[in-house]
């Protein structure tokens, strides 16, 4: 008697593919031409040698410039010999050279924000000093001689030349991308309105180096047909169970996630299918994942295990100290603009009639309306004609287009701050009306109410303001509502006065 034996599939044996899928699959995909290559490794090693030969002589420079400042400042100053400055130095650049190779400043990541590495740079200039301090104690012994005010000095001057120095070789490395040197071919797995968020903000920004090569059609994607973004569906490569094929087919170096509400059997078949390869896996989450990944992990309560779904930042003393920084920040602000917000006032009283402040209510922290103070921009009948600003707003008056491309036009709203109605930073304020109707679409609208309303947020410095999509909006209000802290308040505060100088995003 006979008896059928059922044995897993050998290694290089392509599993069934399932029958909803394979019937699914109607329409042929592109076939791929001739794909280029991957960028070689021997071009990243060269990226991290340069960085890292800036490093030692900007590190070098700094140290040495901070004892020449300082031996001849100071008569009574005793410096050491130069043989002993000399192994001082070497042992201080192997220090912060070590130093900066744990935090993870040689690892060259596309995207990543400069404001963040200056706050690592910052910590691991400070950590690798106090190394290389004790390192000099052990190895020179008697003969390290050192002073307080060059070990300040030479750190300051660290901080100073070797941020600079790497600003302007992360720009040179970033026009070289843009020309096609090192550049990462991208592959986008899904095809909605996520996959057409990720295609805009990475080709917006050329210097990262990305190719978006195409798409891959997810389950829930198939259902959307013609309807779908004609951008997306021209570069259509496949469906998202021939990832695999795919990936070697085009040499693509990494793949994004973007399928908001896909099954998580999904995600883990292609990982699976891509565990043989090289390349990168990164996701894009929904807003529910974003506010369950934030705080999603593992907590201990009197020997009971529990997983956090969200956890309040803002309370206590944090909440404290956001009010006094608050405070103290637009008391500062309204008093060194107090000269720019009297002439702003002035050109808008001769230019057109009407008043000078634009005065509208707003819902705030807890729902409860506020009425936010603006600079008025736009003609007495605005609101008639429209309730959103667009990019070249023809309801814009001549000095109104200059005030909002500066954002001058913002500035009374620090009077709101003063009042406790707003924060600096915060979600940006909208329309009772407008609340309401996102509010019955996606009742997670309504946490970004949570916290006070702001000047500037997270979603307006990633390009989200005036009349553009609500639900990527929404997305980074609830990530800062999340993740608040005092850095990243400062992080924000900084790249807005970027942009506004840049003219970025601003309309």
């Amino acid at each position: 008697m006979s008896q059928t034996i059922n044995r897993p599939p050998a290694l290089d044996e392509q599993p069934p593919e399932p029958a909803r899928r394979r019937e699914a699959r109607t329409r042929p995909y592109l076939t791929p031409g001739p794909a280029p290559g991957r960028a070689p490794d021997w071009l990243h090693i060269l990226f991290v040698i340069a960085q890292l030969v800036l490093d030692l002589l900007a590190v070098g420079f700094a140290f040495y410039l901070a004892y020449t400042l300082r031996s001849e400042s100071l008569r009574d100053f005793n410096p050491p010999t130069a043989d002993t400055y000399t192994a001082m130095l070497v042992v201080a650049e192997l220090a912060l050279l070590g130093v900066f190779n744990l935090s993870g400043l040689y690892t060259l990541r596309r995207g990543t924000s400069r404001i963040d590495e200056f706050y690592k740079l910052v910590a691991s200039v400070t950590s690798g000093t106090f190394v290389a301090l004790a390192a000099n104690f052990l190895l020179l012994g008697d003969r390290f001689i050192y002073s307080r005010q060059t070990l300040i000095l030479g750190w300051l001057l660290c901080i100073v030349l070797v941020s600079a120095v790497r600003f302007a070789y992360g720009g040179l490395v970033g026009v070289l991308r843009r020309r096609g040197m090192a550049r990462q071919r991208l592959l986008v797995v899904g095809s909605g309105q996520a996959a057409r968020l990720v295609w805009d903000r990475i080709n917006g920004v050329p210097t990262l180096g990305y190719e978006v090569v195409g798409f891959l059609e997810g389950e829930h994607d198939r259902d959307e047909g013609d309807s779908r973004d004609p951008v997306v569906r021209e570069r259509i490569l496949g469906y998202m169970d021939e990832v695999a094929s795919i990936v070697r087919a085009y040499n693509i170096d990494e793949v994004i996630v973007a399928l908001p509400g896909y099954d998580p059997q999904d995600v883990l078949d292609i990982v699976s299918a891509l565990g043989n390869q090289q390349v990168g896996i990164r996701f894009y989450p929904d807003i529910l994942q974003l506010i369950i990944d934030n705080h999603a992990g593992p907590t201990d309560l009197n020997g009971l295990p529990l997983y956090s779904v969200r956890d309040v930042t803002l309370r206590g003393t944090n909440r404290l100290i956001k009010r006094a920084f608050d405070i103290i920040f637009s008391s500062i602000v309204l008093v060194l603009t107090s000269p720019i917000m009297f002439i702003t006032a002035v050109l808008i009283k001769l230019e057109s009639p009407g008043p000078v402040f634009f005065v509208q209510e707003r819902v705030g922290l807890d729902g409860k309306p506020i009425l936010v103070i603006k600079f008025r921009s736009m003609r007495q009948d605005a609101e008639r004609l429209g309730k959103w600003t667009t990019q070249n707003d023809p309801r814009r008056t001549r000095i109104g287009s200059l005030i909002r491309r500066l954002s001058i036009d913002e500035l009374p709203q620090f009077v709101n701050v003063i009042l406790g109605e707003m924060s600096v930073v915060g979600p940006r304020p909208e329309q009772p009306q407008f609340v309401a109707e996102r509010g019955r679409v996606n009742p997670l609208y309504r946490l970004r109410h949570k916290e006070k309303a702001g000047i500037t947020g997270l979603a307006q410095v990633n390009g989200l303001r005036g009349d553009t999509d609500i639900e990527e909006r929404t997305r980074f209000d609830l990530l800062y509502v999340e993740n608040w802290s005092v850095l990243l308040d400062l992080k924000i505060i900084a790249r807005t006065i970027v942009q506004i100088f840049t003219g970025r995003n601003a309309y």
